[in-house]
């Protein structure tokens, strides 16, 4: 078995993590955009061209299905993926976690691009989801960018800007870029600090991940062993070969991944 993702950068990471911990056995094909990178600021024509060249050449090594782990793209590029791609490849689309958020309780906060945030897009999210519950669309300057430079520092700056953003009485934080599950840890931390009384984080990527194995009939526990042989993880870069770089050789989820075995 073997699941394509597709995201402007990095923020694929989480997802194709959250695959190999279920599925330990499939192989990767990790496909960004990084010339283009970053796909928010972009129109609508641009982010599909651009999902669709990093889906045409993810596709050509055969993947099983292909997810498209960033937000943005999900939006944009989603029903040119599947008319292009289904039913040979299931194409699995990222959606911020709102409902499951909405569901628990609120308040909720959800952090986006400045771009997604108070989007249609959004807004039309909280209104079909988040009925009756407070939700707050907090904007998180400059925190994709500066993820996917691993650049610590603004990271760090970044997040500490979106935590004083946030209401204290926060019972949920949705993560609604997929670059922002890369530093899961540092939001927890900074919002504690912010004065939020340890609020639950959502993320996507595990939820997607499952939903790309349901649609293959492949769903697995945590840990399985793997089926026999070497897991294999490719990655493109704007179509060309390329390897995990330094920037995601700092996260887990980007150390986790270089186990595999080069394709």
């Amino acid at each position: 078995m073997k699941i394509a993702l597709v995201d402007s950068g990095i923020g694929l990471l989480a997802a194709a993590a959250a695959v190999r911990r279920r599925r330990p056995d499939a192989g990767l094909i990790l496909s960004s955009d990084p010339d283009g990178m970053p796909w928010g600021p972009r129109g609508p024509g641009d982010i599909a061209a651009r999902a669709l060249a990093c889906a045409r050449a993810a596709v050509r090594l055969r993947p099983d299905a292909l997810i498209v782990a960033c937000n943005t793209a999900s939006v944009h590029a989603l029903p040119a993926l599947r008319a292009e791609l289904e039913p040979a490849v299931p194409v699995i689309g990222t959606v911020p976690a709102v409902k499951p958020a909405a569901a628990d309780g609120g308040p909720v906060a959800v952090w986006a691009t400045p771009a997604t945030t108070g989007s249609p897009y959004q807004r039309r999210l909280i209104t079909d989801h988040a009925a009756g519950v407070e939700v707050t669309e907090v904007p998180c300057h400059g925190l994709a960018d500066a993820v996917e430079r691993g650049d610590e520092t603004a990271v760090d700056a970044a997040v500490e800007a979106a935590a004083a953003l946030t209401p204290a009485g926060v019972r949920t934080v949705v993560l609604g870029c997929t670059h922002y599950e890369l530093v899961a840890g540092r939001i927890a931390e900074a919002l504690r600090g912010a004065g939020a009384a340890r609020p639950v984080l959502r993320g996507s990527a595990d939820a997607v991940a499952a939903q790309a194995l349901r649609r293959l009939g492949a769903a697995a526990a945590p840990g399985t062993a793997p089926a026999g042989g070497s897991p294999k993880l490719a990655v493109l870069h704007g179509g060309r070969p390329a390897a995990l770089g330094a920037a995601a050789l700092g996260y887990a989820e980007g150390r986790l991944l270089a186990a595999l075995s080069s394709a």
